[in-house]
């Protein structure tokens, strides 16, 4: 009798706390649903601001302008900006972790973007795959622009050691000034390894693929705006996961164009600074004015959403 009763009673026990963990459960999941719906709308409203305001003729025909008069003009902010900011030293964790590895962090970024929006638009992997190899030729052309500056700067230019000379007891120490030791066959990366003095002619290679990234981007993003046309006549909506990226790709776009900022106001570098950006400026107008242009039988990739979008959208996305 006695098992019995303590198996009724832990019985009655057990139904007692599954039916408070329900009720707990309850109570959890309404302000949850509440709070995932609120998010779920300021995040539908921000990606469809943004997606209008990159996908606006402004932006599409005038946003290289925009980046051109910034490294131009850019310099000139080295006059009232304090050497003493966070953002005058080169060791900053925003330069170590995103400035040395740009095209990385665009690569995964606009690569996931590019991923989703194919798959939304049109299940298709050989079109996907063919959006995709935009960033692998661009990757491309980075790489060998790289290297073939990598090596005029090696031939441009000359390493060089301080050496402090021998002070007279007439002379001053601020008066005197460091002898130079040259050292011949040296490359830059070596010459700066060894805490050495480089001179020589260079071109800014973090302008270039700044320029290069932003442009990307904002070709790559701005798209997006006509599938949301494209979805709307259908009720149907792209999932969060899209515009959560479209959103970072965003953020990351908003990033390059201020550490561009930062490194013309912070460390200007004339006229190395502006090659870059025209070098990046040309990169893209040859891929995305140029060749992505062309018709595929050139081995051309196509412009950002071709075949994703109906006649029409694609008509007005050209235009």
């Amino acid at each position: 009798m006695d098992s019995k009763a303590k198996n009724s009673w832990n019985g009655f026990t057990s139904e007692i706390s599954l039916e408070k963990l329900h009720r707990m459960a309850a109570e959890l999941i309404l302000p949850a649903r509440f709070i995932l719906r609120l998010l779920n709308a300021t995040l539908e409203f921000v990606t469809d601001l943004l997606a209008r305001v990159l996908g606006s003729r402004l932006i599409r025909r005038h946003f290289h302008l925009l980046l051109s008069a910034l490294v131009l003009f850019g310099p000139l902010l080295s006059l009232w900006v304090s050497k003493y900011s966070i953002f005058a030293n080169g060791n900053h964790y925003l330069y170590r972790k995103f400035l040395r590895s740009t095209w990385g962090w665009t690569c995964i970024f606009t690569g996931s973007f590019i991923l989703l929006l194919s798959l939304s638009a049109c299940h298709s992997l050989s079109l996907c795959l063919r959006h995709l190899s935009r960033l692998g030729l661009t990757g491309l052309l980075w790489w060998c622009c790289h290297r073939i500056l990598t090596l005029l700067e090696d031939a441009a230019g000359t390493c060089y050691e301080p050496v402090a000379p021998a002070q007279d007891t007439e002379s001053s120490a601020s008066l005197v000034q460091p002898l130079l030791l040259l050292h011949e066959d040296q490359t830059k990366a070596s010459c700066l390894k060894s805490n050495m003095l480089w001179r020589g002619y260079e071109v800014s290679q973090d302008t270039l693929i700044l320029c290069m990234c932003c442009l990307l981007l904002v070709e790559e993003l701005s798209v997006f705006g006509h599938h949301l046309a494209q979805q709307k006549p259908l009720q149907r909506s792209p999932g969060a996961p899209l515009r959560f990226i479209f959103l970072l790709c965003v953020v990351l776009l908003l990033l390059w164009m201020f550490l561009l900022l930062c490194q013309l106001a912070y460390f200007p570098k004339c006229p190395s600074q502006q090659l870059g950006g025209a070098l990046g400026y040309l990169a893209w107008r040859g891929l995305y004015q140029g060749w992505y242009c062309l018709r595929p039988s050139w081995g051309s990739p196509g412009l950002p959403g071709e075949g994703l979008f109906t006649t029409s959208d694609g008509k007005k996305q050209h235009q």
